[in-house]
């Protein structure tokens, strides 16, 4: 309904004006030709009877972006200020559904949320690996100095009594492993895999949250767009209501103050169109920063009103619905990662039972005969009990107790945040729709006030304040259906992501 209103004024807008200016063009005196006053914005042609036209003084009631910036001649527009480099726009405007793919692609929280991701998966691996022997190859060398003091018929021995010769070589294949008798393996594989899906939910989150902020960067620069475009027509169109007033001062029909003050409205909408050259750049900035463009590159989006809303699109959001947000998978997980933390602090406290086979050789040469007499296999099992460590395992659990404490403490706050955010980017969705659908009725307004004021004025039946206010009271409607088109998407991206789509 918004967009059929917008459509229906901006047609309104330029129809009427068309007509009323062909109605009312300046009269000229017979007696007293046209002197044209000199002024420092306007430079009225030299003929004393301007031709009967439509002149662009009205402005359509609902710009979009302009190919380029500048591309509606301005009437008096000083050649000394330059144009924006985000004034040239791209020639394929950017879709929202690109600069979401592109954003994917980008070094940002999202990429480290899937590294960290990976990291996880690879505990898993670790976790799941612990259950399983472990095989080496050790190999290794002894020398042992002779010992000093034999009689000359004495063979040479080793000086040192546990030594098994003056050389020694010992290669073995050893395999060992534990049990898990106190379940520690077990409860640091079920961690880490919560720890898994935690991450898995956290890359989710931060995949949403990079959504939101390409939403909001995407909408601000087509905001910024229409901004700066509604503001270079309303250079041009207070430009030329300057001129009509000099040939209206020039023909001796209005005071010269009224040239002044419509000096005085061209200066201000070059000043507006200043800032908003400015804000577009720093909004198109923002954007290429999320979709990976190099600054030099032009960059613009689609037209910012052919996102106008639907009255009932926000209200398929339900608050129920706020159970589906991946953050209360990921807190799920976190607190029974913390539970599985209490098990392993526990299991030190219990005792441990490993094993390890050895087979190979021990020789004081490497001999055939001497490495088969001296090669074999051993087995060991060992169990470990722990008597006493000064309260250090009770002290990690202890710890672990007050993980999943805290874990239950976030998880609470975050409903209630949650709740709070669904029911604020509700009301902001509701409150923009309708203010969508009252900017667009009162710019339908302010082009009718405008235009009668305009055709007062030409009569002599109002002061050229009347007209200044109009032109004002127009361009900030117009800034309100734009903020208010610019809320409702800004909201219903909240909305989503609030409920967890």
């Amino acid at each position: 309904m918004a967009k059929l209103c917008v459509g229906l004024v901006s047609a309104l807008a330029w129809s009427c004006v068309a007509t009323s200016l062909r109605a009312q063009t300046p009269k000229t005196t017979e007696k007293k030709p046209a002197v044209e006053t000199p002024s420092p914005n306007a430079t009225p042609p030299p003929q004393a009877t301007p031709s009967p036209q439509a002149t662009p003084f009205s402005v359509p009631s609902a710009p979009g972006p302009s190919p380029a910036a500048g591309a509606t001649p301005s009437v008096n527009a000083p050649s000394s200020v330059p144009l924006s480099p985000q004034a040239t726009q791209a020639s394929n405007p950017l879709t929202l559904d690109e600069a979401l793919r592109l954003a994917n692609a980008q070094a940002s929280s999202f990429q480290q949320a899937t590294l960290n991701e990976r990291i996880a998966s690879e505990d898993v691996r670790q976790a799941q690996a612990a259950f399983l022997p472990k095989v080496s190859a050790p190999l290794s060398y002894v020398y042992t100095s002779p010992a000093l003091g034999l009689n000359p018929n004495e063979p040479r021995t080793q000086s040192f009594i546990a030594n098994n010769a003056i050389s020694e070589y010992e290669g073995f294949v050893n395999v060992a492993g534990d049990f898990d008798v106190a379940g520690k393996l077990r409860a640091t594989l079920a961690k880490n895999r919560a720890l898994l899906a935690a991450a898995h939910a956290g890359t989710e989150v931060a995949r949403r949250a990079l959504v939101q902020a390409v939403i909001e960067a995407y909408y601000g620069l087509a905001l910024a767009i229409a901004q700066r475009s509604g503001a270079e027509q309303n250079l041009v169109a207070a430009e030329e209501f300057e001129r009509i007033t000099s040939l209206l001062v020039s023909g001796g029909e209005v005071a010269p103050i009224d040239l002044t003050r419509a000096q005085l409205q061209t200066i201000e909408r070059r000043d507006e169109l200043e800032r908003d050259r400015a804000n577009e750049i720093v909004s198109a900035g923002a954007l290429r920063v999320l979709v990976g463009y190099d600054f030099t590159r032009p960059i613009s989006t689609t037209d910012l009103l052919l996102a106008v809303p639907f009255d009932a699109e926000f209200q398929q959001f339900q608050a129920n619905d706020i159970s589906r947000r991946p953050e209360f998978t990921q807190l799920e997980e976190q607190i029974r990662a913390a539970k599985h933390e209490i098990r392993i602090a526990r299991a030190d406290r219990l005792p441990s039972l490993t094993f390890s086979m050895n087979g190979g050789f021990d020789t004081d040469s490497l001999r055939p005969a001497r490495l088969k007499e001296h090669s074999g296999v051993s087995a060991a099992i060992n169990l470990n009990i722990p008597i006493f460590d000064w309260g250090v395992t009770r002290s990690k659990e202890r710890q672990a107790h007050l993980r999943v404490q805290i874990a239950e403490n976030e998880r609470t706050v975050a409903v209630r945040g949650f709740t709070q955010q669904f029911y604020a980017a509700q009301a902001q969705a509701s409150t923009a729709a309708a203010r969508v659908r009252l900017a667009g009725e009162a710019v339908r307004l302010a082009q009718i006030n405008l235009e009668t004021s305009i055709a007062r004025y030409r009569a002599g039946e109002a002061q050229v304040i009347e007209v200044t206010d109009a032109q004002t009271t127009l361009v900030t409607q117009r800034l309100a259906l734009y903020q208010a088109i610019f809320d409702y998407q800004t909201a219903l991206g909240r909305l989503r992501q609030a409920t967890g789509q």
